[in-house]
Protein backbone atom coordinates (compact mmCIF):
# COMPACT_ATOMS: atom_id res chain seq x y z
CA UNK A 1 0.00 0.00 0.00
CA UNK A 2 1.19 3.84 -1.04
CA UNK A 3 1.98 5.95 1.57
CA UNK A 4 0.13 8.44 2.56
CA UNK A 5 0.88 11.76 1.08
CA UNK A 6 2.86 13.77 3.60
CA UNK A 7 2.76 17.69 3.29
CA UNK A 8 3.96 20.66 6.61
CA UNK A 9 5.91 23.66 7.22
CA UNK A 10 9.20 23.27 8.80
CA UNK A 11 10.36 26.46 10.60
CA UNK A 12 14.42 26.83 10.47
CA UNK A 13 15.79 29.08 13.40
CA UNK A 14 18.64 29.44 15.22
CA UNK A 15 20.92 32.09 16.27
CA UNK A 16 23.21 34.16 13.38
CA UNK A 17 25.52 31.61 11.69
CA UNK A 18 24.60 28.42 12.31
CA UNK A 19 23.57 27.47 8.71
CA UNK A 20 19.78 27.69 8.05
CA UNK A 21 20.12 28.86 4.92
CA UNK A 22 23.08 26.96 4.05
CA UNK A 23 20.73 23.81 5.25
CA UNK A 24 17.91 24.83 3.58
CA UNK A 25 19.36 24.82 0.40
CA UNK A 26 21.13 21.54 0.48
CA UNK A 27 17.80 19.87 1.51
CA UNK A 28 15.74 21.60 -1.61
CA UNK A 29 18.75 21.01 -3.84
CA UNK A 30 18.67 24.50 -5.38
CA UNK A 31 20.11 28.13 -4.13
CA UNK A 32 17.28 29.58 -2.73
CA UNK A 33 18.42 31.14 0.91
CA UNK A 34 21.81 34.08 0.08
CA UNK A 35 24.49 32.46 2.23
CA UNK A 36 28.01 34.08 3.50
CA UNK A 37 30.38 33.54 6.09
CA UNK A 38 28.97 36.73 8.21
CA UNK A 39 26.27 36.36 10.83
CA UNK A 40 22.49 38.48 9.66
CA UNK A 41 23.14 37.73 6.27
CA UNK A 42 19.32 36.40 5.95
CA UNK A 43 17.09 39.20 6.46
CA UNK A 44 13.53 37.87 5.52
CA UNK A 45 11.81 34.59 5.79
CA UNK A 46 12.31 32.81 2.65
CA UNK A 47 10.09 29.55 1.61
CA UNK A 48 11.78 26.40 -0.02
CA UNK A 49 9.84 24.15 -1.05
CA UNK A 50 11.04 20.38 -1.65
CA UNK A 51 8.51 18.14 -3.25
CA UNK A 52 8.83 14.21 -4.20
CA UNK A 53 6.21 11.55 -5.06
CA UNK A 54 5.47 11.07 -1.30
CA UNK A 55 5.60 14.39 0.05
CA UNK A 56 6.06 18.38 -0.01
CA UNK A 57 8.19 19.91 2.40
CA UNK A 58 8.06 23.61 2.93
CA UNK A 59 10.97 24.90 4.89
CA UNK A 60 10.71 28.31 6.48
CA UNK A 61 14.29 30.33 6.12
CA UNK A 62 14.44 32.42 9.03
CA UNK A 63 17.33 35.56 10.14
CA UNK A 64 19.33 34.77 12.73
CA UNK A 65 17.50 35.20 16.08
CA UNK A 66 19.49 38.31 18.38
CA UNK A 67 19.45 40.70 21.23
CA UNK A 68 19.95 43.16 19.59
CA UNK A 69 17.03 46.29 19.40
CA UNK A 70 19.13 49.03 18.19
CA UNK A 71 17.99 49.67 14.70
CA UNK A 72 14.55 49.10 13.18
CA UNK A 73 15.74 46.87 10.60
CA UNK A 74 17.16 44.28 13.76
CA UNK A 75 13.70 44.42 15.40
CA UNK A 76 12.11 43.23 11.69
CA UNK A 77 14.52 40.62 11.88
CA UNK A 78 13.62 39.30 15.03
CA UNK A 79 9.91 39.54 13.98
CA UNK A 80 10.78 37.56 10.79
CA UNK A 81 12.19 34.83 12.80
CA UNK A 82 9.66 34.13 14.92
CA UNK A 83 6.35 35.27 13.44
CA UNK A 84 5.45 32.11 12.04
CA UNK A 85 6.28 29.79 14.93
CA UNK A 86 2.83 29.20 15.44
CA UNK A 87 1.84 27.74 12.36
CA UNK A 88 4.38 25.41 11.38
CA UNK A 89 4.38 21.69 11.97
CA UNK A 90 7.45 21.46 13.16
CA UNK A 91 10.49 23.76 14.57
CA UNK A 92 14.10 22.94 13.37
CA UNK A 93 16.43 24.86 15.92
CA UNK A 94 19.91 25.06 14.48
CA UNK A 95 22.80 24.79 16.93
CA UNK A 96 26.80 25.10 15.53
CA UNK A 97 28.54 22.71 16.90
CA UNK A 98 31.28 24.75 17.64
CA UNK A 99 29.38 27.53 19.08
CA UNK A 100 26.93 25.88 21.60
CA UNK A 101 26.07 28.81 24.43
CA UNK A 102 24.12 30.71 26.34
CA UNK A 103 22.06 32.44 23.23
CA UNK A 104 21.37 28.91 21.86
CA UNK A 105 19.81 27.94 25.55
CA UNK A 106 17.35 30.48 25.72
CA UNK A 107 16.44 29.91 21.93
CA UNK A 108 15.57 26.22 23.27
CA UNK A 109 13.87 27.38 26.15
CA UNK A 110 11.66 29.67 23.87
CA UNK A 111 10.14 26.73 21.79
CA UNK A 112 10.72 24.29 24.80
CA UNK A 113 6.42 24.76 25.19
CA UNK A 114 5.89 23.71 21.07
CA UNK A 115 4.97 19.83 20.51
CA UNK A 116 7.12 19.61 17.45
CA UNK A 117 10.69 20.58 17.53
CA UNK A 118 14.03 19.27 16.39
CA UNK A 119 17.74 20.10 17.35
CA UNK A 120 19.98 20.06 14.04
CA UNK A 121 23.57 20.39 15.41
CA UNK A 122 24.93 21.56 11.87
CA UNK A 123 28.99 21.85 10.83
CA UNK A 124 30.05 18.43 12.00
CA UNK A 125 32.77 19.03 9.10
CA UNK A 126 34.35 20.93 11.39
CA UNK A 127 34.51 19.37 14.74
CA UNK A 128 33.42 16.03 13.80
CA UNK A 129 30.36 14.36 14.74
CA UNK A 130 31.66 13.63 18.38
CA UNK A 131 31.93 16.71 19.28
CA UNK A 132 28.10 16.71 19.21
CA UNK A 133 28.17 14.07 22.21
CA UNK A 134 28.56 16.54 25.27
CA UNK A 135 26.17 19.28 23.24
CA UNK A 136 23.25 16.78 23.32
CA UNK A 137 23.91 15.76 26.94
CA UNK A 138 23.21 19.57 27.87
CA UNK A 139 19.98 19.55 25.40
CA UNK A 140 18.51 16.60 26.82
CA UNK A 141 18.91 18.87 30.23
CA UNK A 142 17.39 21.44 28.54
CA UNK A 143 14.28 18.80 27.65
CA UNK A 144 14.24 15.51 27.79
CA UNK A 145 12.28 15.22 24.85
CA UNK A 146 14.21 17.26 22.94
CA UNK A 147 15.34 14.88 19.84
CA UNK A 148 19.38 16.24 18.67
CA UNK A 149 20.73 15.03 15.01
CA UNK A 150 24.55 15.78 14.19
CA UNK A 151 24.74 16.95 10.40
CA UNK A 152 26.79 18.83 7.67
CA UNK A 153 24.91 21.31 5.63
CA UNK A 154 27.87 21.90 3.83
CA UNK A 155 28.87 18.78 2.87
CA UNK A 156 25.70 16.67 2.92
CA UNK A 157 26.83 14.56 6.35
CA UNK A 158 23.43 13.01 7.81
CA UNK A 159 21.25 15.16 5.86
CA UNK A 160 19.05 12.10 4.71
CA UNK A 161 18.68 10.91 8.14
CA UNK A 162 17.68 14.55 8.59
CA UNK A 163 14.85 14.30 6.25
CA UNK A 164 13.72 11.46 7.64
CA UNK A 165 13.07 12.67 10.81
CA UNK A 166 11.68 15.50 9.62
CA UNK A 167 9.00 13.69 7.47
CA UNK A 168 7.89 11.39 10.54
CA UNK A 169 6.70 14.67 11.66
CA UNK A 170 5.18 16.28 9.24
CA UNK A 171 1.33 15.45 9.11
CA UNK A 172 -0.47 13.97 6.01
CA UNK A 173 -1.68 16.71 3.64
CA UNK A 174 -1.96 17.00 0.30
CA UNK A 175 0.60 19.17 -1.44
CA UNK A 176 -0.14 23.43 -1.00
CA UNK A 177 2.12 24.64 -3.89
CA UNK A 178 2.51 23.32 -7.32
CA UNK A 179 5.33 20.88 -7.52
CA UNK A 180 7.70 22.54 -10.16
CA UNK A 181 7.60 25.78 -7.31
CA UNK A 182 10.63 26.28 -4.87
CA UNK A 183 9.98 28.93 -3.81
CA UNK A 184 7.50 31.65 -2.87
CA UNK A 185 9.82 34.76 -3.44
CA UNK A 186 9.62 36.24 -7.52
CA UNK A 187 12.86 36.23 -9.11
CA UNK A 188 12.96 40.08 -8.18
CA UNK A 189 13.47 39.57 -4.89
CA UNK A 190 15.58 36.39 -5.23
CA UNK A 191 18.05 38.69 -7.65
CA UNK A 192 18.14 40.98 -5.38
CA UNK A 193 19.34 39.22 -2.60
CA UNK A 194 22.07 37.15 -5.22
CA UNK A 195 23.51 40.74 -5.57
CA UNK A 196 23.37 41.96 -1.87
CA UNK A 197 24.93 38.42 -1.20
CA UNK A 198 28.21 39.53 -3.58
CA UNK A 199 27.96 42.53 -1.33
CA UNK A 200 28.66 41.07 1.28
CA UNK A 201 31.08 38.42 -0.23
CA UNK A 202 33.21 41.68 -1.77
CA UNK A 203 33.39 43.69 0.59
CA UNK A 204 35.61 42.48 3.50
CA UNK A 205 34.39 44.89 6.17
CA UNK A 206 30.80 45.88 7.89
CA UNK A 207 29.74 47.81 5.34
CA UNK A 208 27.15 44.77 3.59
CA UNK A 209 25.09 45.65 7.22
CA UNK A 210 24.60 49.34 5.89
CA UNK A 211 23.29 48.22 2.10
CA UNK A 212 20.27 46.63 0.78
CA UNK A 213 19.35 46.48 -3.14
CA UNK A 214 15.83 46.87 -4.82
CA UNK A 215 15.12 46.15 -8.25
CA UNK A 216 14.49 49.23 -10.38
CA UNK A 217 13.43 47.47 -13.46
CA UNK A 218 13.14 43.36 -14.56
CA UNK A 219 12.16 43.03 -18.47
CA UNK A 220 12.07 39.14 -19.63
CA UNK A 221 12.78 39.50 -23.41
CA UNK A 222 13.10 36.58 -25.58
CA UNK A 223 16.54 35.45 -25.07
CA UNK A 224 17.71 38.32 -22.46
CA UNK A 225 16.84 39.30 -19.20
CA UNK A 226 17.52 42.87 -18.14
CA UNK A 227 17.61 44.03 -14.79
CA UNK A 228 18.37 47.32 -13.34
CA UNK A 229 19.34 47.05 -9.32
CA UNK A 230 19.96 49.71 -7.04
CA UNK A 231 22.59 49.03 -4.22
CA UNK A 232 21.42 51.96 -1.00
CA UNK A 233 24.18 52.70 1.23
CA UNK A 234 23.79 54.95 4.73
CA UNK A 235 26.47 57.00 3.91
CA UNK A 236 28.42 59.24 1.19
CA UNK A 237 31.94 57.90 1.98
CA UNK A 238 30.49 54.04 1.60
CA UNK A 239 29.32 54.85 -2.00
CA UNK A 240 32.91 55.53 -2.74
CA UNK A 241 34.02 51.79 -1.14
CA UNK A 242 30.72 50.17 -3.09
CA UNK A 243 31.83 51.54 -6.37
CA UNK A 244 35.75 51.00 -5.84
CA UNK A 245 38.92 52.21 -7.64
CA UNK A 246 37.65 53.36 -11.43
CA UNK A 247 34.64 51.33 -10.74
CA UNK A 248 35.59 48.28 -10.16
CA UNK A 249 34.24 46.55 -7.10
CA UNK A 250 30.70 47.46 -8.71
CA UNK A 251 31.95 45.68 -11.64
CA UNK A 252 33.20 42.67 -9.89
CA UNK A 253 29.86 42.75 -8.02
CA UNK A 254 27.94 42.78 -11.03
CA UNK A 255 29.91 40.16 -12.65
CA UNK A 256 29.48 37.91 -10.17
CA UNK A 257 25.78 38.31 -9.83
CA UNK A 258 25.31 38.15 -13.25
CA UNK A 259 26.37 34.82 -13.17
CA UNK A 260 24.70 33.22 -10.64
CA UNK A 261 21.03 34.64 -11.79
CA UNK A 262 22.00 33.58 -15.39
CA UNK A 263 22.86 29.88 -13.88
CA UNK A 264 19.36 30.41 -12.09
CA UNK A 265 16.82 31.17 -14.50
CA UNK A 266 19.00 29.77 -17.58
CA UNK A 267 18.94 32.84 -20.49
CA UNK A 268 21.79 35.49 -20.25
CA UNK A 269 21.34 38.37 -17.93
CA UNK A 270 22.17 42.42 -18.86
CA UNK A 271 22.66 43.74 -14.72
CA UNK A 272 22.90 47.10 -14.46
CA UNK A 273 23.85 48.47 -11.25
CA UNK A 274 23.62 51.98 -9.62
CA UNK A 275 24.64 53.09 -6.16
CA UNK A 276 22.52 55.56 -4.05
CA UNK A 277 22.54 57.23 -0.65
CA UNK A 278 19.68 56.97 1.71
CA UNK A 279 20.69 58.43 5.26
CA UNK A 280 20.10 56.11 8.34
CA UNK A 281 17.48 53.81 6.29
CA UNK A 282 18.10 50.60 8.21
CA UNK A 283 16.82 52.84 11.04
CA UNK A 284 13.99 54.35 9.43
CA UNK A 285 10.52 52.53 9.17
CA UNK A 286 9.17 53.98 6.24
CA UNK A 287 12.36 53.29 4.15
CA UNK A 288 12.58 49.98 5.30
CA UNK A 289 8.50 49.37 4.43
CA UNK A 290 9.72 50.64 0.41
CA UNK A 291 12.64 48.46 0.18
CA UNK A 292 10.48 45.54 1.26
CA UNK A 293 10.98 45.20 4.86
CA UNK A 294 7.39 45.51 6.11
CA UNK A 295 5.81 42.70 8.21
CA UNK A 296 3.20 42.38 5.34
CA UNK A 297 5.82 40.42 3.63
CA UNK A 298 6.30 38.07 6.60
CA UNK A 299 4.07 34.48 7.39
CA UNK A 300 2.54 31.76 4.41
Amino acid sequence: MKNEFRCGYVALIGKPNTGKSTLMNALVGEKLSITAHRPQTTRHQILGIKTSDDYQCIFVDTPGLHDSRKKAIHRYMNRAATSMLEDVDLICVLIDLADFDRDDEKILQRVSSYRNVLVVLNKTDQVGREASLPVMQKIAQLGPDLESIPVSALTGDNLEHLMELILQRIPAGLPLFPDDQLTDKSMRFISAEIIREKLFRVLKQELPYSLTVSIEHYIEEEDITRISATIWVERKSQKAIVIGKNGSLLKKIGTLARSDIERLIGVRVYLQLWVKLRADWADDEQSLASFGYSDGNQGH
